[in-house]
C-alpha cells in the first residue's frame, strides 16, 4: 500500500527524536506507519520500534507498509495505556516516543469509517471498533445542551447551539444513520454567508470524533506517563491539531519541566515543583509554507518536544 499523504512534520519529528541506532522507540499513533518507516530506517537490527494503535485496520495497513522490517512489535491498544503496554512486553524504558494525535490520514481515506464529511457513509467514527460508543449514538441520544457544548468546546463552532437544535428536531422524525444526513443538517444550521471558510461540517465532525474516542480528557496524564517511560536523554515528540490538545500537552510538559506555581510575592518556592526534563522548543514547531500547500492537514499541526533529564 502506498501512502496517499506524506506524514505531517516528518523531518521535524525525526530530527526531534534524535534516534539512536540501537534504541527502543514507540510510535503511539501508528496509523499507516509513515513516521514509523522513517524511524525504522535509522534503526539497526538491534533497535526496536513498538507500534501502537487502537484501530485494528490501521495496524493491518501498517504491517503492509513496513512489513519488510523485522524489528517491529505491533500492539492493538490505546497509547493512554503506555505504561501497562511496556510492562506487558517486558520493557522498562524507551529512548523516544512519538504521538501524532487526532484522526489519521489513513482513517480519513477509509470513507466507510464515517470520519469524513464527504460522501454518504455510516455515522461511526470509532477508532477502536470494539468500543460501543459511536457517533451515531451520540448524535441520536445526547441531550441538546450536551451536543451544543461538545460541538462548541471540541469543534470551536460558533453555531453549535443552532446545529444541536436542528439535530434534535431532525431525530424526532427520523433516526440519523449517515454522514450525509448529518452534513445536510449542519448546512441548514449555518447561514450561507458564513459557509465560506472551508466545509461547514468540518468543525462539528471534529468535535463528535473527539467525543467518540475520548481524545482530550486523558491526554494530560498520557503525556506525563510517556515522559516517565523515557530513558535519560530520551525524547517525546507530540503533534497536535486542536487547541485543547495542545494546551494539555503544553501544561504536562511545563509541569515536567518544573514550572513553579507559587505566588510571585513568596521569597522561595513552596509548591514542590520538580524538574525531570526540559522543553526543547518553547514555541511549538509548525509546518513550512511548502508543506501546508502540499498537505492541508498540516495547517493546524503543532509539534512540541520534551527531553528527559
Amino acid at each position: 500500500m502506498e501512502f496517499k499523504h506524506k506524514p505531517v512534520l516528518l523531518e521535524e519529528c525525526i530530527k526531534g527524536l534524535e534516534i539512536k541506532a540501537e534504541g527502543k522507540y514507540i510510535d503511539g499513533t501508528l496509523g499507516g506507519a509513515g513516521h514509523s518507516r522513517e524511524i525504522l530506517k535509522k534503526l539497526s537490527e538491534k533497535g526496536l520500534l513498538i507500534g501502537i494503535d487502537r484501530d485494528q485496520e490501521a495496524l493491518i495497513a501498517a504491517k503492509q507498509n513496513i512489513g519488510e522490517f523485522q524489528n517491529v512489535k505491533y500492539i492493538h491498544d490505546n497509547h493512554d495505556n503506555v505504561k501497562k503496554i511496556l510492562e506487558k512486553i517486558g520493557i522498562e524504558k524507551v529512548n523516544g516516543i512519538l504521538l501524532d494525535l487526532g484522526v489519521s490520514s489513513y482513517q480519513l481515506d477509509e470513507r466507510n469509517r464515517g470520519f469524513s464529511y464527504l460522501g454518504e457513509n455510516e455515522l461511526d467514527m470509532r477508532m477502536d471498533k470494539n468500543q460501543e460508543l459511536s457517533a451515531k449514538e451520540i448524535i441520536n441520544t445526547y441531550a441538546e445542551e450536551d451536543l451544543a457544548n461538545i460541538i462548541y468546546q471540541y469543534g470551536e463552532e460558533k453555531f453549535s447551539r443552532q446545529i444541536a437544535r436542528k439535530i434534535c428536531e431532525y431525530r424526532k422524525k427520523e433516526y440519523i444513520n449517515t454522514t450525509k444526513q448529518l452534513v445536510e443538517i449542519i448546512e441548514r444550521s449555518i447561514p450561507k454567508s458564513k459557509q465560506k471558510e472551508g466545509h461547514p461540517a468540518k468543525r462539528t465532525f471534529q468535535a463528535i470524533r473527539i467525543e467518540v474516542n475520548n481524545e482530550i480528557k486523558p491526554l494530560y496524564n498520557t503525556i506525563k506517563d510517556c515522559i516517565d517511560c523515557l530513558e535519560p536523554k530520551g525524547r517525546l515528540c507530540v503533534i497536535t491539531f486542536h487547541s485543547l490538545e495542545d494546551r494539555a500537552v503544553k501544561n504536562a510538559m511545563l509541569e515536567a519541566n518544573g514550572k513553579c506555581t507559587c505566588p510571585n510575592d513568596l521569597p522561595y518556592c513552596v509548591c514542590g515543583a520538580k524538574t525531570i526534563g526540559k522543553i526543547i522548543n518553547k514555541k511549538p514547531i509548525v509546518a513550512s509554507n511548502k508543506e501546508q500547500e502540499e498537505n492541508s492537514r498540516s495547517k493546524s499541526a503543532k509539534l512540541r518536544i520534551f527531553e528527559k533529564i
